[in-house]
């Protein structure tokens, strides 16, 4: 069964996107969420056993996998299609000022770190991706590109 791995910066409309997708019948994994990442040197990686766990185990379906970290290029051989959800930086920290405080991006110095990545990490995200989709306009229309994509790589 097609993995689709979903990534990009903050404030792209990740977590949006894969809810729509969930929303839509797909298996899907926010790795973002507890127990997926561990600190190594300051920096977020995917726990490998969590995440050959999750591409082990049997699926009827297509697994949608959410996440952006440094080690994520270690399963590349292992997805069916890598998509880079995207928008301009003016976007991206818009959104992260809309969010609430406490979560990331909700505080100034986030939304400055997550400028100076995009133009840093953002291209290294690229280089991975099989897919980009350009989440400025309607969430909608971004989940129907991904449900064509995950269609698409499922066969």
């Amino acid at each position: 069964m097609a993995v689709v791995l979903i990534t990009g910066m903050s404030g792209a409309g990740k977590s949006t996107a894969l809810a729509g997708l969930a929303g839509a019948g797909f298996e899907t994994v926010d790795t973002d969420g507890p127990g997926w990442i561990e600190r190594v040197d300051g920096e977020p990686l995917w726990r490998p056993e969590r995440i050959d766990e999750a591409l082990d185990r049997p699926r009827t379906g297509p697994l949608i996998l959410l996440g952006t970290v440094a080690n994520q290029g270690s399963w590349a051989h292992r997805f069916d299609a890598v998509v880079l959800l995207t928008a301009p930086v003016e976007v991206l920290v818009r959104r992260l000022h809309d969010r609430l405080p406490g979560e990331f991006g909700a505080a100034e110095g986030d939304r400055a770190q997550v400028a100076e990545d995009t133009a840093e990490v953002e291209p290294r995200l690229r280089a991975m991706a099989t897919h980009v989709v350009d989440t400025s306009g309607d969430p909608a229309d971004v989940v129907a590109a991904l449900v064509a994509i995950v269609e698409e790589v499922a066969g």
